[in-house]
């Protein structure tokens, strides 16, 4: 089991009992704040009173790359190192036994397995998949029950191994402690936790630091999307880390809205900061996303990723919009030369008009509008709330249908790929979904950007009659919509379905049945998120908490809440081991999840999205233009 060690502090314990009652091993998570080191207190008891041998095994994926590591014992520590990055593995009672060899060759796992002894010792393993294995002095037994494990990091083994022994010296207890106040201070430099979140426990408080922990220490203002790397992600497919350890700025953009109803305006106002000075293009525009350095990854162009940024200036304000009014100027003038088509929506994988990419383009140029007549460029606001208009008239036209097969009355696509929502134009959904789908049968919760964003009001009819559409086809068989959704029909990005990791090279099913797809997308707790900020427009406060409550149910034992949880209309769900509702093996955490239920958090206090920009909402929806 996982539990929280300090339900204000990102302090962390595992509790491990053998299925044998032989034995239980504790460990208790904490970093040195004073240097680069993790430090584990563990706790090691034989059950039933007869000596036991305890071992400590590490694989190094130094630099993200583990195949070229190469490690030694030096010392009585570990070493590893690729030439780049070193880290070092030390333990406050030394070890008795040490050995660096490969990966399912001669590593710690294949030396145990057969009679749980240490039988090699090999004192050297360069330049490949290392894994490093220690015997530590302890028997399970009363006198010899304790020890702490350092991990030390640095440019070099010296470095490493210094880190790694003077937090040794130092102590656990020293360490954590500080270690633990750090965040202590941290929350309490935040506004108070909101009322609405009260019930859920340390759910609010954990989501809080975890968006702060996803902010990289060197390149500040660059919060990652998720510190994990599942499925095939993880297996070397991305070098340097990518996928979840790149920045979005479409991530970005829901990580610092969070922070600014939580209260870290400066964390906002770097991430502003970082996606203008870093990841920002001469033309404009914005990657797909980035390594941390602002370094361009994947090539592809997503247009509310151009408009995100503007509308966190907007909100921010001055001094932001005076600093960066060049900034802006050139991503809306992109917004307006090149949309509202986009090359890629919010889910990567589809080109063409998007309801929701198309929501944050209006956005953005009204908000680029707002700021460019406040600093005496009327020509530039008039050409922006111009396109903008012209697009707000003719989004239903691009992206609703009226002959769909879900409904007699018109209701939101995921996209068109043609602005033409009555024709039967197919497209391969990707990401292991088929191959061949009529757009008008591919729906998606995305929609209700258009509401939240200011550009449709929540009673819309098209909007409400979308909304019964989703709940009949993406509620996970709930047509009250009272569950979590999937991203959108035939969504392939999820485990197989025997609940094994999602596989990208895996082969697709090219047939319109998501039962027959090779892998399947499972329900996304954002969703209920958005659903509540949704329904506080409507005016239904106490739906909007439930949501809350139900995006809270969805965090582990550690409250983290993931990218994805199990969907009960579709197996595994419900079998040993895939409790529905819970996390799937996708991301986690998710800083996504944790940015839309701390936003949602404080909109149900507020009443309605308190990142909604009112400008935009101002002019399209008759409401207070505040």
């Amino acid at each position: 089991m996982t539990e929280l060690a300090d339900p204000k502090s990102l302090t962390y314990r595992q509790i491990n009992t053998a299925n044998s009652g032989r034995y239980r091993i504790t460990k208790t998570y904490s970093e040195d704040p004073a240097r680069n080191t993790l430090l584990i207190d563990v706790k090691f008891e034989s059950l039933t009173r007869k000596e036991l041998s305890l071992y400590v095994l590490y694989d190094p994926s130094l630099s993200n790359d583990g195949r070229d590591d190469s490690g030694t014992t030096s010392q009585a520590t570990l070493v590893a190192s690729d030439g780049k990055t070193a880290s070092a593995l030390a333990a406050s009672t030394g070890f008795k036994q040490t050995s660096s060899g490969y990966l399912g060759t001669s590593d710690g796992w294949t030396d145990l397995r057969n009679d749980f002894q240490m039988d090699w010792h090999y004192t050297s393993a360069p330049n490949g998949n290392v894994v490093q294995t220690a015997r530590v002095p302890l028997n399970g037994l009363p006198s010899k029950q304790n020890v702490t494990v350092a991990l030390g990091f640095g440019a070099s083994t010296a470095d490493a191994s210094a880190a790694a022994s003077a937090s040794l010296s130092r102590g656990f207890a020293a360490a954590s402690s500080d270690y633990a106040e750090g965040w202590h201070g941290y929350l309490g430099g935040l506004s108070a936790e909101p009322a609405s979140a009260a019930p859920y426990g340390p759910t609010y408080d954990v989501s809080v630091m975890t968006l702060a922990a996803h902010e990289d220490k060197t390149f500040r203002g660059g919060y990652i999307a998720s510190p994990t790397m599942p499925w095939a992600w993880g297996t070397g497919l991305e070098n340097p880390s990518g996928a979840y350890h790149l920045v979005w700025a479409r991530d970005l953009y829901e990580i610092a809205t969070a922070l600014v109803a939580a209260g870290d305006r400066a964390g906002a106002e770097r991430a502003l900061t970082y996606l203008f000075d870093r990841q920002q293009k001469p033309d404009g525009s914005f990657p797909q996303n980035s390594t941390v350095d602002g370094k361009e990854h994947w090539t592809n162009l997503q247009l509310d990723e151009v408009a995100d940024p503007i509308i966190l200036a907007w909100q921010l304000g001055e001094p932001y919009t005076t600093k960066y009014l060049d900034n802006i100027e050139r991503a809306a003038d992109f917004i307006a030369a090149n949309g509202p088509f986009t090359p890629q929506e919010r889910w990567e994988n589809q080109s063409g008009y998007s309801p929701a990419t198309i929501a944050a383009e209006i956005a953005g140029l009204i908000c680029a509008a707002d700021i460019a007549r406040k600093h005496g460029d009327a020509d530039s606001a008039n050409k922006y709330e111009q396109t903008a208009d012209d697009w707000q008239s003719k989004v239903d036209g691009w992206t609703a249908t009226q002959n769909g097969p879900y409904s007699s009355k018109p209701y939101y696509l995921r996209l068109t790929k043609d602005g033409d929502p009555n024709a039967g134009t197919f497209y391969d959904i990707g990401d292991s979904g088929p191959t061949r789908v009529d757009q008008r049968k591919v729906v998606d919760p995305s929609f209700l950007e258009l509401v939240r964003l200011g550009v449709k009001p929540a009673g819309d009819p098209v909007i409400g009659n979308s909304v019964d559409v989703v709940n009949q086809v993406l509620a996970s068989g709930d047509p009250s919509g009272k569950s979590f959704w999937h991203r959108f029909t035939f969504d392939g990005y999820g485990e197989k379905k025997d609940g094994t990791r999602w596989d990208i090279g895996f082969p697709t099913n090219p047939t319109e049945d998501w039962s027959n797809n090779t892998t399947i997308g499972r329900n996304w707790p954002i969703f209920g998120g958005e659903r509540g900020e949704y329904e506080l427009t409507l005016g239904h406060k106490p739906d909007a908490q439930a949501r809350l409550g139900q995006m809270a149910s969805a965090a582990n034992d550690g409250y983290m809440i993931a990218e994805q949880v199990w969907a009960p209309d579709f197996p595994p769900a419900g079998e040993p081991g895939f409790p529905a509702g819970e996390g799937t093996f996708s991301a986690t955490p998710l800083a996504w999840s944790h940015a839309q239920f701390v936003r949602l958090a404080w909109s149900i206090g507020a009443g309605k999205p308190v990142e909604r920009p009112s400008i935009v909402a101002c002019r399209y929806n008759a409401a207070p233009c505040s």
